[in-house]
């Protein structure tokens, strides 16, 4: 699979084609303040997934203007991770789920980044793990739906738009 640096498609069609056998792929959500440290992220996301295997996740969202964060980008390089980024747009399209953060509406105008994040990559597909706040870290887990628009396996753009 193409993994560009960062992307606005759904990860459903990478998960499809690289989940390991008996394990449903995941995709993260992630949320952070500016400055936090590889460490931090990678705390919240073993907290956030639990007992879950790592190797289920499949591709990690958040919102674009988060997307240049050098952690976060640091994480997915670290794991050969694709990158998702969302407009505030396609995030406000999104039931929220958990209560809003104050926080995020004041900054970009929508209620949350995590859980919004992994749904849309997860193409709609449940959250597994709500939004979990650790050390100025958001992680929510959602499991991938079944495969169920295409995408450009260059660009790894909805082909739809």
């Amino acid at each position: 699979m193409n993994r560009a640096p960062f992307s606005t498609a759904s990860a459903v069609s990478a998960a499809s084609s690289e989940a390991s056998p008996g394990v449903s792929p995941l995709v993260l959500g992630l949320g952070c303040r500016r400055g936090v440290t590889l460490a931090q992220i990678e705390a919240a996301v073993r907290a956030a997934l639990g007992g879950r295997p790592p190797r289920s996740v499949m591709a990690v969202a958040t919102l674009d203007a988060k997307a240049d964060e050098p952690a976060l980008r640091a994480f997915c390089e670290a794991h050969a991770l694709p990158l998702f980024a969302y407009t505030r747009e396609q995030i406000a399209a999104m039931p929220a789920l958990a209560p809003p953060s104050a926080a995020v509406e004041a900054r970009f105008g929508i209620d949350g980044v995590c859980e919004p994040c992994a749904r849309l990559a997860a193409n709609g597909g449940p959250l597994v793990r709500g939004k979990l706040a650790l050390d100025g870290v958001t992680v929510a887990v959602a499991s991938a739906k079944a495969h169920t628009r295409s995408t450009d396996p260059i660009t790894e753009t909805d082909s739809r738009r």
